[in-house]
C-alpha cells in the first residue's frame, strides 16, 4: 500500500493539478476509508491462510448481498431494491451450502465474509466520494491510510506477528510491480468506473473474480485447491446469481 500511495502521489505531482483545495477533513475521511480497505485485505489474506484461495474468493461474492442492504443506508434511500434483495438471498443459499459441506474451513469462511463486508463498505463510500474528486486523489490518500493502519497494527502486535517477513532484493521488483500496476492502477480504475456505475454493479463485476481465481488456483496449486462437490454447487449458485442479475434488473426496469 505504501508503494501504491507513493506512485499515485508522484503521478499527481507530475501529471495532475494540485489538490490543495481539498479540505483536511476530506483528507482525513479518505485516510479513514483507506483503513477500511486495509481491513478488507487483512481479512481476505487471513481467510486464505486459514482455508484456501477458492474459499476466500467465493466468500467475496457475498458483497452483493451486503451492498443490497448497506447501499440504501449510506445513500440515504428509503427503499431497498427487491431484485437486489432476491439476488442477495440466492447468494445466501449458496454460502449456506458451502458452509454445510466445508465445515473444516469455517474460520476461513468467517474471515472471508468479513473481508467481503469491508469491501462493500469502502466501495459504497468511494461511490459517494468519487462524485467530486479524481480517482487518483482518492486512491493516493486511501492507500496511505491503509498503510498507516497496517503499520499501527504491526507495531501493536510487535515483531512476533506471523505475517512479518524479510524482503530480499529479488522480491523488490515484484513488489514494485504489485504496488504500482496491480494495486495503484487497478484500484484507481475501479474507483473511476464508479463515476458511471453504481456500487452494486461494480460489486457484481468484481464477483467474477472467483471464476478465474478458482481456475488459476487449481492450475497453480493443484490438488490443494480442489474442494468437495458441495462447495462447487454452492459456488455455482452464487455465480449464477451474479450472471443473471443484470438481465433480471434490465427486465424489471423496462417492465415497470
Amino acid at each position: 500500500m505504501l508503494i501504491a500511495s507513493i506512485s499515485l502521489f508522484a503521478y499527481e505531482y507530475f501529471f495532475v493539478k494540485s489538490d490543495s483545495a481539498l479540505s483536511n477533513k476530506r483528507r482525513l475521511k479518505l485516510l479513514g476509508i483507506g483503513g477500511i480497505v486495509a481491513l478488507h485485505w487483512f481479512f481476505f489474506y487471513h481467510s486464505i491462510k486459514t482455508s484456501t484461495i477458492s474459499v476466500a474468493l467465493v466468500c467475496l461474492s457475498s458483497s452483493a448481498l451486503f451492498t443490497s442492504f448497506l447501499s440504501p443506508i449510506f445513500n440515504k434511500k428509503k427503499e431497498i431494491s427487491l431484485v437486489d434483495l432476491i439476488i442477495g438471498l440466492v447468494i445466501i443459499i449458496g454460502i449456506i451450502l458451502i458452509f454445510s459441506f466445508e465445515t473444516k474451513y469455517t474460520e476461513g469462511i468467517i474471515y472471508g465474509l468479513l473481508a467481503s463486508l469491508f469491501a462493500t463498505i469502502f466501495t459504497i463510500l468511494n461511490e459517494i466520494e468519487v462524485k467530486g474528486l479524481k480517482a487518483s486523489t482518492i486512491g493516493k490518500y486511501e492507500m496511505l491510510g491503509g498503510f498507516i493502519g497496517i503499520s499501527i497494527y504491526m507495531l501493536l502486535t510487535n515483531s512476533q506477528h506471523p505475517y512479518q517477513m524479510q524482503i530480499s532484493s529479488s522480491d523488490l521488483m515484484y513488489l514494485i510491480i504489485l504496488g504500482t500496476v496491480c494495486t495503484a492502477l487497478a484500484y484507481v480504475m475501479g474507483v473511476a468506473v464508479m463515476k458511471e456505475l453504481s456500487a452494486y454493479t461494480v460489486v457484481l463485476t468484481t464477483n467474477l473474480e472467483p471464476v478465474y481465481g478458482i481456475i488459476l488456483a487449481v492450475i497453480i496449486f493443484g490438488k490443494k485447491e480442489l474442494m468437495t462437490a458441495g462447495f462447487y454447487q454452492g459456488a455455482a449458485i452464487i455465480l449464477l446469481a451474479v450472471f443473471v442479475y443484470p438481465f433480471v434488473k434490465t427486465y424489471f426496469k423496462h417492465r415497470y
